[in-house]
Parts: C-alpha cells; structure tokens; sequence
C-alpha cells in the first residue's frame, strides 16, 4: 500500500483525461461525472494521508522507465502540501469549469488536457529525483499549451506561441543543468542533498543559474514573465488553472526543489546567490505591481498581479532564515486560495455581466454581492490586510528578512504593499462605493459558478483567522521547515 498510494494519486487524474479525450461531444454526464469523481477520490486519498505524514510516515514508488532511469514517487510533508493545494483547487476548478462552459464545443479536449495538466502537477509535486521533476515538468509544458490556445482564435494562437517560446528554451536550460550536474555527483535524490564537492566554485554557481532559469519561466520571474499577461485569452477556468494551481505554482515549487533539495541552505550561502536571487525577486514583486497599475482590462491587471505575487515564494526560498522559509512555503497555499478566488471572480464578471474591463466593475457589488464580496477579501488578502491570508506570509517573510540580515527587503514589502493597495483599492471602489451604468446587467443565477469562489474565498479568510492551528497551511509549511529544512 506504500508504494500503491502515490500511483493512485497520479491515476485520479491520468484515467479521466484518458477516457475524456475519446468521448463525444454531447456525453456531457459521462465526461463531469469522469473529471469529478477524480477529483473528490484525489482529495480523498489526500486526507487520509495527512495524519500519516505529520507522524512521520513517508510513501514512495519506483516505475522503472529504461535501464538505468527509474520514475521516483515521493510522498513528503512538502510534495503532500503543494499536492493538497492543487488537488483541492482541481475540484474547485473542475466544479466551475464544468458550469462555466456550459454546452459550449470541444469540452473533450478541453478536460483530457486539464486533466492531463493536474496529472503533470501532482508528479511534480510527488517527484522525488531531478530526472523525475524534469519528466512531469515537462509534460506540463506540452499539455498547458492547447488549454492556453483553446479558443483557437488569433489572440489564443498568440498567446500560446508565446507561452512555447518562453518554455522551450528555459527547458532546454533546464535539462543542460541537470545533465551538467548529475555528470558530476550522479542521480539527484530530493531527500540527499547531493555533495557537489566535485564541481568547482565558478561551475556551481553556473548551474545554480541555469536552474533558476530553467524553472524561473514558469514561476514568471522577470524577465521571463512575459508569457503570462498573454495566456489571459486563455478562457477562466485556464487562468485561474495557470494561476493558482499549476503552472506559476510549479515553477515556485521548482525554485524551492533548487535551493533546499538540490543545493541545500549551507551551499546556496556559501556560494553566495542566495543574495541575488533575493534581489531578481524583489525586482519582480515590484515590477509586477507596478505594471499591474498600468492595466484596464481585470484578468490583465490580476496576472501582472501573479507575477508580483508569486515571487514572495522565491523571495522566502532565496533569503532561507526560519521565518522566510516557513513564509515561503505558506505562500504557495495562501496565494493559490486568493488568487484563485480572483480569478474565478473575473470569469463570473465576464460571463454573467458581460465586464470585462474595470471600468465596467462600476455597482457590481450590490448587483452580483457574492461575487463582489468574494473579489474584495481575495483582493484584501493580497494587499495583506488582517486577518486574511496575504498578512501572514508578509509578516513571516518581514521577520525572516531581518533574521537574514536582509533588512532591505521590508522596504520591498513595504513598497508592494502600496503598490497592491493602488491596484487594488480602485477596483473595490469602483464596486461598491460608484452607480451602475445605466445599461449595466448582472446575475449569480448559475450556484455551480458562485460556489466555488465563495469557498476558496472562505479558505483564504480561515487560513489567517485560524494561523496558529497546526492543520492550517501555516502550521503544516511550520512543519515542513522544522523536519526539512532547519535541522
């Protein structure tokens, strides 16, 4: 049962985008009942493993591949942390998918290629070697990018083109790295930090940059962002998907998998990169807020907002004092729940009223109040207002700063605060506090898309209510960095 668990977890999502891809257009039934019951056997398989993990059990499997190459599953406290994150979002995401398109065309397509992107992200998640990490990287490259181009208009063609000129290269990187690497110290094993003693100074540091480069694409650091802002032509459910629950989460995890897994604290300190990793992702915190001022178009201005975003994680892994560490972590899981709460917000604007640009949010909270009501705390807990969710990484990643001797970075946090409040604040005025247009039109007729942004939201409210809880996000990232990572 041991080695059976992590394959299961990976079938949740394998077998449903397996059939979807051969079923017809009209088996509507057959196709939600497929991708649903994936998802809630996934969550499920995921609870039963918490208590497990947090004693200290650990689940692993081998697939051989060739000779020589062997597939390594690994179910740690942190691959169990980012899994549970993309599988509870991957339920969430499925429920409003499935009401957001309705009886619209090409729906096999679509959920064979989404859930062949939650497969790749959950073997990342469980990947417990480089090689294994690169397979499943991958593969989530190949199977987001028909999802990004699922319109198949121009503007969809586009933006998928971009996404693939930005990931190929940055792959290739990726994989001259870890050749580079395991030539010298041989198969890289997550839990073995691998001695790199063979390497000199000069090549270490080499390969440190062509990892961040390699998985800093997807985690849109500058300047390798640009991708993102135009894979928003994606349809919702694709964005919030990007977002939140695989492809920028996949390239934080990558950077955290670099410094702590592959290089180790002591190595990333003693080579000094730690320092300029912080610096490349404080320059992306404030970059991405202060193109995301620059945005009239929602989704537009919420993916600037990702890029910003998003870089708290790499900010919390480059800077590894305690508290940036466990800061870090915990923004996987306090990002995704917000952001994805904003997304699926600007979907239910779009769909049920037709906005699309700000200046279209004019009344819509007392028009369409759940929605609007669910946009404000996830925009709240961004800019970090208490108790949601955005203060507790800002707090953790504050002190973390200091403890590293890094007391610039509160200026960073300081300035991007006021950056997300200018952002943001303009929107919440604008719903609630202007008139509507007179020809302004809007419903929540449709629970199916409600629903889910309510509870995500929620979710983003008790992560921080219910911090000290040692079964919140924070309790669990608390326990990844005490077992881990500060021993």
């Amino acid at each position: 049962m041991t080695a059976l668990l992590p394959l299961l977890l990976l079938l949740t999502s394998l077998v449903p985008a397996s059939i979807s891809f051969f079923l017809a257009q009209d088996s509507y039934r057959m196709r939600n009942a497929l991708n649903l019951g994936g998802a809630v056997l996934k969550v499920g398989l995921i609870v039963a493993m918490l208590i497990a993990i947090a004693g200290g059990a650990g689940y692993e499997a081998e697939i051989p591949l060739a000779p020589g190459l062997v597939l390594l599953l690994k179910i740690d406290a942190l691959a169990l942390l980012f899994v549970s994150l993309s599988a509870a979002l991957w339920l969430l995401t499925t429920i409003y998918a499935i009401a957001y398109f309705g009886t619209k065309p090409e729906q096999s397509r679509f959920f064979g290629f989404f859930s062949l992107c939650v497969f790749a992200t959950t073997g990342i998640a469980l990947s417990g070697s480089l090689i294994s990490f690169f397979i499943f990287f991958e593969l989530l490259t190949l199977s987001t990018w028909p999802l990004v181009a699922h319109k198949q208009d121009a503007a969809s063609l586009r933006a998928a083109r971009s996404y693939l000129l930005y990931a190929l290269p940055c792959s290739t990187l990726l994989l001259v790295a870890i050749v580079w690497l395991e030539s010298a110290t041989g198969p890289v094993l997550f839990d073995e930090t691998p001695d790199l003693d063979a390497l000199d100074t000069g090549s270490q540091r080499a390969i440190f940059a062509l990892f961040i480069l390699g998985v800093g694409m997807k985690a849109a650091i500058v300047p390798l962002h640009g991708w993102l802002p135009s894979a928003m032509a994606a349809p919702a459910p694709v964005s919030a998907l990007l977002h939140a629950v695989a492809v920028v989460k996949a390239g934080a995890f990558g950077v955290v998998r670099v410094v702590y897994d592959v290089f180790g604290v002591a190595r990333v300190s003693e080579l000094g990169v730690g320092t300029p990793l912080a610096v490349l992702a404080s320059a992306t915190i404030l970059w991405g807020s202060i193109r995301a001022l620059q945005q009239t178009g929602i989704k537009k201005r919420l993916a600037y907002s990702t890029v910003s975003q998003v870089s708290y994680i790499v900010l919390g892994a480059a800077l590894a004092s305690p508290f940036a560490v466990i800061g870090g972590l915990v923004h996987l899981v306090h990002q995704g729940l917000m952001k994805i709460t904003l997304f699926f917000c600007a979907g239910i604007y779009d769909e049920r009223a037709g906005v699309r640009e700000i200046a279209g949010l004019d009344g819509m909270g007392w028009r369409m109040p759940w929605t609007s009501v669910c946009f404000s705390l996830g925009a709240l807990g961004m800019i970090g207002l208490p108790p949601l969710a955005g203060f507790v990484t800002k707090i953790y990643l504050g002190i973390g700063a200091l403890q590293a001797g890094a007391g610039w970075v509160l200026a960073v946090l300081g300035a991007s605060t006021l950056l997300n409040a200018a952002y943001f604040l303009p929107l919440l005025s604008r719903l609630w506090f202007r008139d509507p247009a007179p020809d302004a039109s809007g419903d929540e007729k449709v629970p199916a898309l409600v629903v889910p942004a309510v509870v995500a939201a929620l979710a983003a409210l008790a992560s921080g209510l219910l911090a000290a809880s040692p079964l919140s996000p924070l309790g669990w990232a608390t326990l990844i960095s005490e077992r881990e990572y500060l021993r």
